[in-house]
């Protein structure tokens, strides 16, 4: 009976090896709705180079250039081409985006990613695919022995919800704006696209309010975001491609 609870194990534990090992070829979160590995590499050197069709406002623009400065972060790689080109059709990446979508229930956020072993193309229908895109390329960085490089592989996905959000109880435990950006970054990292963001609660009204100001003046501790603080962090979400969902308490 023993060896055959140990036979058991030993297969059990063989297979779950196996499995992990297959999955760490492809380690994206989540995983996109289609793809097809094509067994090949893109090397990574000092000659990326990336381009955008969008301008130097645009959210592409702002989320390529944190992606690339990820990239330089991770691999310590000198390029020789440290900036984003726009509409550069020679860049070892192309990033294309269509038009400029609402941060809002039921945007399309799809995007269609391609690596060959030369080229990079990203596609989507709105900046907020594109943003999604971004994410899931990063993911694909890898390394051997020989250095840096993205599986080659062709991607369409799409959300499988609409709604990917993330709660933040700031009124129990007040947290300061770097925190709340640090949280949007790591939500942007996993494409959840809905701060619902908790700012009134017994233990403390969060908010500036000039029109009752003793409601964070006594109700705060002294532990509230200013109306500036408020439009920053909207603006920090939205480049990201978050809807901030406030929510405040009212007497029953």
């Amino acid at each position: 009976m023993k060896l055959i609870v140990l036979k058991i194990l030993i297969s059990f534990l063989v297979s779950v090896t196996c499995l992990s090992q297959d999955k760490s070829v492809l380690s994206l979160m989540p995983v996109p709705s289609q793809y097809e590995l094509t067994g090949s590499k893109f090397r990574l050197d000092a000659s990326f180079s990336i381009s955008v069709n969008s301008d130097k406002n645009s959210r592409v623009y702002k989320a390529t250039v944190r992606m690339l400065n990820r990239i330089v972060g991770r691999t310590g790689i000198f390029l020789t081409h440290p900036f984003i080109m726009i509409n550069e059709t020679s860049a070892s990446m192309f990033i294309e985006s269509k038009h400029t979508g609402k941060v809002k229930l039921g945007e399309d956020e799809s995007y269609d990613l391609s690596i060959s072993e030369a080229k990079i193309l990203l596609k989507a229908e709105t900046d907020l695919g594109t943003l999604r895109g971004i994410e899931t390329f990063l993911q694909l960085l890898d390394a051997d022995e020989e250095g840096y490089f993205f599986h080659t592989i062709n991607i369409k996905d799409k959300p499988r919800f609409q709604w990917r959000g993330l709660m933040i109880d700031a009124c129990r435990h007040f947290m300061p704006t770097e925190v709340i950006k640090r949280n949007l970054d790591g939500m942007a990292a996993v494409k959840l696209n809905v701060l619902h963001w908790h700012l009134s609660e017994d233990q403390g009204f969060r908010v500036e309010c000039k029109t009752f100001p003793k409601l964070h003046e006594l109700g705060s501790d002294g532990d509230y975001y200013t109306q500036e603080q408020i439009k920053e962090i909207i603006k920090y979400a939205d480049d990201r491609g978050i809807r901030v969902m406030p929510e405040f308490d009212l007497p029953g």
